[in-house]
């Protein structure tokens, strides 16, 4: 049995209940407060540090992963992170197209499956450009060829690859392929309520735009998740923006690029064409001792002059074109 209030306790409390100087709905506001819901269906893993560290990760992995795209495909391709959200790998999995490119791998030292998944319109554009198109088509969706799906495989893993590079701050990972999968429902690597981070990026080739989403589940990183937790650099060094001049100088002096000189145009008529013989002819817009343009990747860059070096034809760079690489490009 509670405590019994005596005669004065109780006119004195309701003197305070008369006066203002107690107030029953904020103490009873104050004891809900206290009070959290927690849904056990979508258990939070993952803390904001956690999510905070992948999305930096996958920003340095978006930048990677453009300059190789853009190199690879010789288009302007631009990869940005727009979301890193916690939810279970039941919304994630129903929340990607089918048909889509689902890659399971394995990042070592991590101990669990993650999955790599690039939808449809990122495929068909990217395979359009590979076989000659300019990839501004629209394509109806459909299945992927096995051309395709073998195509895509190479184009995944060797993105992938760029993972080493952008969680080498924090961890030496390797990539290491599992499986392909073109229907997401078919592929079940876990329990439909497990945690997972899911990392959505937008991909902008041209004027279009397609998406790719990574997802790492919890139990993946779970034995090393607090190396996932990281002091921020507040400032880069001199002797660090250095380095990182030089890594970008030696990513860009290995790429390679198409080059030609053109020694001059003519028009001329269908009936003209028809009527060519061996040793004739055919007037060009240049003059003799007139320096001719020099291309790289369709722009002029260089006035050049043809010659001999040697037994082989060459060009004497005599001028360069001074664009704006913007317009060039």
């Amino acid at each position: 049995m509670g405590e019994v209030l005596s005669q004065n306790e109780i006119d004195a409390l309701l003197s305070a209940l008369s006066s203002g100087e107690l107030n029953i709905e904020e103490h009873s506001q104050e004891e809900k407060q206290k009070i959290r819901k927690y849904d056990f269906k979508r258990p939070n893993k993952f803390s904001k540090e956690h999510i905070r560290t992948i999305e930096m990760v996958h920003d340095n992995f978006a930048r990677i992963a453009s300059n190789y795209l853009t190199a690879h495909l010789r288009s302007s391709v631009q990869i940005k992170v727009i979301s890193t959200e916690q939810i279970t790998f039941e919304e994630f999995i129903h929340s990607i197209p089918n048909p889509t490119i689902l890659i399971s791998f394995f990042l070592e030292p991590f101990t669990g499956l993650m999955l790599f998944e690039t939808g449809p319109q990122f495929v068909f554009q990217v395979v359009d450009i590979l076989f000659g198109g300019n990839g501004k088509n629209l394509i109806k969706i459909r299945e992927f060829t096995d051309i395709e799906k073998n195509i895509m495989k190479k184009i995944d893993l060797k993105l992938l690859e760029n993972l080493k590079m952008a969680w080498e701050d924090i961890l030496d990972v390797e990539v290491k392929f599992e499986n392909l999968e073109t229907n997401p429902v078919l592929n079940q690597v876990m329990a439909p309520n497990e945690s997972v981070a899911l990392v959505t990026m937008s991909v902008e080739i041209g004027h279009n735009q397609s998406f790719l989403n990574m997802c790492i589940p919890y139990i993946s990183v779970e034995k090393y998740i607090d190396k996932l937790i990281i002091q921020y650099k507040t400032s880069i060094t001199e002797k660090d923006d250095i380095e990182i001049r030089n890594k970008m100088e030696n990513n860009l002096m290995g790429v390679k690029v198409d080059t030609f000189a053109e020694l001059g145009k003519s028009i001329i008529t269908v009936e003209d064409f028809l009527s060519l013989n061996v040793g004739d002819c055919i007037p060009i817009n240049r003059k003799l001792n007139e320096s001719i343009d020099y291309y790289i990747e369709e722009a002029p860059h260089f006035k050049v002059y043809p010659g001999l070096i040697g037994k082989k034809i060459g060009v004497q760079v005599s001028k360069i074109i001074d664009k704006d690489v913007e317009n060039n490009a």
